[in-house]
């Protein structure tokens, strides 16, 4: 693991919904859409205003500090009911580890949602927690009224909206944006990529690409037999069938603008240069090599991709093309110089047209 201090740095709230396809809605949406968009906006700029005041309330009030996981295989799991208020304080306690299930839907989703986030990285990769050192995993539900996203904040916090019924129902229905939002903390804790251009959208790919494994390995699928779609779960009519397709980047809704390849790469300004946007390139990449390798994808494809996560020379400003040549390095490590998973690896960068 990286040394402890880079998780210090300060880090941004990551939604899984992009700001400019919020944008996209407010300028060519329904009016009720535009007035959902654009109220998810308002908030999201709010929250990462406030932040630093909600971390000082949890602080102070010691809510955070859990039993910690000890040697792993048992994660810690606390789920807050909000009450659709958007203060800076933690909601009311509704679920807490090994409590049974409640009458509220949302509240049981997260709670099973994060465990079946913990159980693929424990399980799989052998990692305990977020952090890797048993870390307490917090949700908060209802968050806002008609709030349509969902975000990790840097903190040890996940919110979830329960979406406004046009663009996004509950943001606790899918496994895969659950798993997403989770993932932001481990890359956090390993490489810390700065939340900028390439590095952000690597940040945003690593978050895809866990969240669909954790889907797949929930759902015992193979790579062929995985839609590679990302909040399938939770689009509403408007957005459907997902917020974005690993497998077709570009494809996923009538907003999607995601590229596919360097070709099509969007340089802009707007969310911090792009990260939600071109982290399809780096999508596209994974699915390739995964699907070209078979079987199920966490077993090679993700194993190498995790490495590569934890790859020494991987900076907090890599981009692309560093990455990439780092999975390289780590297939040859795994599988030999010469293996059919090398061969893969280089087909899916090839395949995003990243030079290496």
């Amino acid at each position: 693991m990286r040394p402890t201090h880079l998780h210090q740095h300060r880090s941004p709230v990551a939604c899984i919904v992009p700001p400019d396809l919020l944008r996209d809605i407010i300028r060519n949406g329904t009016e009720e859409e535009r007035w959902a968009a654009a109220d998810t906006m308002a908030i999201d700029t709010t929250f990462r205003t406030l932040r630093a005041a909600f971390a000082a309330t949890v602080a102070a009030t010691k809510v955070a500090m859990l039993p910690m996981g000890g040697q792993g295989g048992q994660p810690q799991r606390t789920i807050y009911d909000q009450k659709n208020s958007t203060a800076i304080a933690l909601g009311t306690v509704a679920r807490t580890e090994g409590q049974p299930a409640v009458r509220d839907a949302a509240v049981n989703e997260a709670y099973d949602g994060f465990g079946a986030t913990y159980k693929f990285f424990w399980e799989v990769l052998g990692r305990n927690s977020t952090d890797n050192a048993g870390m307490p995993i917090l949700g908060l539900v209802h968050y806002s009224t008609n709030y349509a996203n969902a975000f990790w904040d840097g903190q040890g916090h996940m919110f979830f909206g329960d979406g406004d019924g046009r663009l996004f129902v509950r943001l606790t229905k899918s496994v895969d944006v659950i798993g997403h939002e989770l993932a932001h903390g481990v890359t956090q804790y390993e490489a810390n990529l700065v939340y900028q251009g390439q590095s952000g959208a690597l940040n945003e790919s690593m978050s895809d690409v866990f969240g669909s494994l954790v889907k797949q390995y929930a759902k015992n699928q193979t790579a062929k037999q995985a839609d590679w779609l990302i909040g399938k779960d939770v689009v509403g009519p408007t957005l459907k069938p997902a917020l974005r397709s690993m497998k077709a980047p570009g494809t996923a809704n009538p907003y999607d603008k995601q590229p596919a390849n360097m070709d099509k790469f969007v340089y802009t300004a707007a969310d911090n240069g792009g990260v939600h946007i071109n982290s399809g390139i780096p999508n596209h990449a994974f699915y390739v090599a995964a699907t070209a390798m078979g079987g199920k994808a966490w077993e090679k494809a993700g194993r190498i991709w995790y490495d590569s996560l934890r790859d020494a020379k991987i900076r907090p400003t890599s981009g692309f093309k560093a990455f990439a040549r780092a999975t390289v390095r780590q297939a040859q490590m795994r599988f030999g110089d010469t293996s059919a998973e090398v061969d893969a690896v280089r087909a899916g960068w090839d395949k995003a047209k990243v030079k290496m």
